[in-house]
């Protein structure tokens, strides 16, 4: 299994902020550049699944593998021959609240699809994040 991991400590912004931010499916491509479509019907929650359409790729159903309210997330997006989890974690610390996420790929044609998509996305990270953090600092968490 292939995996990279990418974590920020920010002070601007709550877990439940993030949260929200994410459990939000439905207005993603409101403050993500690189998404044409995302839609979620029903609660984000373990079990069940968005649609999602990067801009320039195919629409995709991606499945909520696990939700933990202000905890985190991991979605799983099923390739021919290979399954990719984004992990999504929010743990407070004494600097601020760390926010991590780590891109794993499996399956026998788990190096194809990483070449293709992961380290796409792996590669911006940093910068997804940022943007994140900084959407998210403005939403005002129930």
């Amino acid at each position: 299994m292939w995996s990279r991991s990418y974590s920020i400590t920010s002070k601007e912004v709550t877990a439940a902020q993030m949260w929200q931010l994410f459990s939000d499916v439905n207005n993603w491509p409101s403050w993500d550049n690189s998404v044409a479509f995302s839609s979620l019907e029903g609660k984000f929650e373990t079990g069940n699944h968005f649609m999602f359409q990067p801009k320039g790729g195919p629409k995709m159903k991606i499945g909520i593998h696990e939700a933990i309210e202000n905890q985190g997330f991991t979605d799983c997006t099923r390739f021919p021959g290979a399954l990719m989890y984004g992990v999504h974690s929010f743990e407070p610390t004494e600097d601020g609240l760390r926010i991590t996420t780590t891109m794993k790929m499996k399956g026998i044609l788990g190096f194809v699809w990483r070449k293709i998509v992961a380290e796409k996305i792996v590669a911006s990270l940093k910068t997804d994040m940022e943007q994140q953090i900084l959407t998210a600092s403005k939403l005002q968490a129930a």
